[in-house]
Parts: C-alpha cells; structure tokens; sequence
C-alpha cells in the first residue's frame, strides 16, 4: 500500500509515517522541511520526501504526487505561535483537503481511495448535542481563532460536500481531545461521538495513540468500514 501524508513532519505527522513504515508500507510526504523529520526516516528505502509547501504546488504537482496512492492522510494543523493562529494561510487544514480531493479525482482510481483527516473534538459533528454554555464559547473561538473555525470547515467539507457516496474517495475525520505526548501506545477508546466536554471537561489522548488509529483506519478494511463516513473521537483509557 502506498499513502500521502500531509503534515508529516508535526508532532502526530512523524509517528503516523513511522508506524506505517514499520508495517511495512510506501510513504509519501509533502513537507516544507526535511530537515524537520528524522534522519532515520528520510533515510528510510519505502519513503519518498517531497519538499514542498502543499498549497503552493500546482493542480498537475499535486496530482502526479497523488497518483498512485491508495489513501490520503492529512496531519496537518496551525503552529501555536501568534504567527500561526492569525497568519496565513488561515484556511490551511480546508484548503489542503479540499485541493487533495481534488488530485484524487483526476486519476479517475477503480477503487476509492482512503482519506483520513485528524480534526480535533472542540469541532461538533453535524446534529451533535451541545449545551448553551459551550454553543457560547464555541462561537467566541470561531470568531477569535482561525484555527477553530479552520477545523469545523473540515469538517463540514467532508460531511456536506464529499458526503458518504462519493465513488473516488471515502473519508474518516479523527478528532482526539486534549492532545498529550506518550513513548508508546497504550489503551485507548473510540466513540462515534464526544463523551465529555472538550471544553469544560476534555479527555487525554497521546498522540501516538491518535497516529495508530489512523493507521490502523488505512491497512485494517474492518475497522475502516466501521467509521468510514464519520468523525470518530479517540480517548486514552482511564488507567
């Protein structure tokens, strides 16, 4: 299997690429930085780096670098800096997936290709409850943060405009809560929908953890089957 992953040199990035390595797959990644991601791995005989800023390639650069690749996964996210949260590009999660779906398309594959996107649990699924209090301050965040108002257009691109019938391509929007960092994997859950407030009550989940579900979403056809159209939420198990 050969998979695209964008925002591989991020936190999360870097362990989706190096657990898909170990299991024995073909990476492709577009990073701005090499230098960013460990020697080991670009080092590595089944990855291919592509230096390069994705909104910056052009439609025939980021087709040929698609084509061939039976899943798409996209790490990427807004540095925690001023310049990250409130420069440009400020759509860079939407605009990514969108001209992604695009390079999909133009190869016209037989079998859809995977799409896994990691989002974040402050961003609602479509008809998901949520109380007065958090309406409010997620309203306050969409105004205040670009990064927010970034990830729930993600989200609703998958949801309401690629929709659970496309033929070139299925989808699966990953949203773990309070991101933590872990030297290995451990237990976690999944849940079609929020358990608790990632606002006034946010979960733990290791990103190693969010890196295994989504490789295991790619190579496992049972548990891509299970979520395949939907934004699952990962948590660590209480221990």
């Amino acid at each position: 299997m050969t998979v695209l992953v964008a925002g591989a040199s991020g936190a999360t990035g870097r362990l989706l690429v190096d657990q898909l390595l170990n299991l024995g797959h073909y990476v492709r990644v577009i990073v701005r930085s090499p230098d960013a991601l460990p020697e080991s791995m670009v080092r590595h005989d089944r990855i291919s780096v592509i230096k390069a800023s994705l909104l910056h390639l052009s439609d025939t650069e980021l087709a040929a670098h698609a084509e061939g690749c039976n899943a798409v996964a996209s790490c990427l996210g807004h540095n925690p800096s001023l310049k990250g949260i409130y420069g440009h590009p400020r759509g860079l999660v939407t605009d990514a997936a969108r001209r992604l779906y695009g390079a999909i398309k133009v190869h016209n594959p037989k079998d859809p290709v995977k799409f896994v996107l990691m989002n974040t649990a402050g961003n609602r699924d479509l008809n998901e409850p949520v109380s007065f209090a958090q309406k409010c301050i997620l309203a306050l965040l969409r105004m205040l943060l670009p990064p927010h108002a970034d990830n729930e257009k993600a989200g609703l691109f998958f949801r309401t405009e690629i929709g659970k019938s496309d033929e070139k391509m299925e989808w699966v929007v990953v949203r773990p809560d309070d991101l933590i960092d872990n030297h290995e994997v451990t237990g976690y859950e999944v849940r079609p929908a929020p358990i608790r407030s990632a606002i006034f009550n946010p979960g733990k989940t290791s990103r190693i953890n969010v890196a295994h579900f989504m490789a295991t979403l790619i190579i496992d056809n049972q548990t891509w089957n299970r979520w395949k159209g939907q934004m699952p939420v990962i948590y660590n198990k209480a221990n």
